[in-house]
């Protein structure tokens, strides 16, 4: 056998023994470098994933403020705060409550400021008024927080009559002075029936309880104007 054929030299294995180092060294960087690739990756997506949930939270965010902060439309019905808040930029009785009264002092502002006349308080007037009420502000017809709101439920046909009677106004008195209250009872009716003291000093939720009493036994009768 030839010399340069003997596997067993020293010289042959060395070199074969060094390939192979070399072998695994270049297998090990491999890994490394695949290893590294899928970190990065992996880094990349999460860093990704949480600016997204940053700009999804601040567009939520933003549309829940635009949503609370979205300015009110008063109009006839609507009662609360902003409502008092409106009567008494316009100089009316400040009862909580949008009725006939507080609608023409609104078309008066309206005129004389050169919006556009509807008797409706909208964002130009509100502002006008200098006024930033939210829709969470007041209640568009239903029961309010404030002392003097309704908090029974009276039919159509009573509410009717009250807008007839006094714009709605558990505080309108007539020039009299003989008319008093939301349903312009006078004072003997208003014993007669339940009520105590002075109509209008009465809250609303206490006039509508003696006025639904009064229908429920009489009808419209008492209301003969405004039935």
């Amino acid at each position: 056998m030839s010399p340069h054929n003997d596997l067993a030299a020293p010289a042959r294995w060395r070199a074969s023994l060094r390939r192979s180092q070399e072998r695994r060294v270049a297998a090990m960087r491999r890994r490394r470098r695949l290893f590294r690739g899928r970190t990065l990756a992996i880094a990349a997506v999460t860093a990704m994933t949480a600016i997204s949930g940053v700009a999804v939270a601040a567009t939520t965010g933003s549309s829940q403020r635009s949503a609370s902060t979205q300015s009110a439309t008063l109009k006839v019905g609507s009662k609360g705060a902003a409502v008092k808040l409106l009567q008494r930029k316009l100089h009316v009785s400040a009862t909580g409550y949008f009725g006939s009264q507080t609608k023409a002092a609104v078309k008066r502002f309206q005129r004389r400021t050169h919006l556009a006349v509807d008797g409706i308080a909208g964002p130009a007037t509100l502002r006008a008024l200098g006024i930033r009420a939210t829709a969470a502000s007041y209640s568009n017809g239903g029961a309010s927080s404030d002392d003097n709101s309704s908090s029974s439920s009276v039919p159509r046909v009573l509410e009717r009559i009250a807008q007839c009677e006094s714009g709605g106004n558990p505080r309108a008195v007539s020039k009299s002075g003989r008319y008093r209250g939301k349903y312009q009872f006078d004072r003997a009716t208003w014993k007669r029936w339940g009520g105590t003291g002075d109509p209008a000093a009465a809250s609303e939720s206490v006039q509508d309880r003696i006025a639904l009493k009064l229908y429920r036994a009489r009808g419209t009768d008492p209301w003969p104007n405004c039935a």
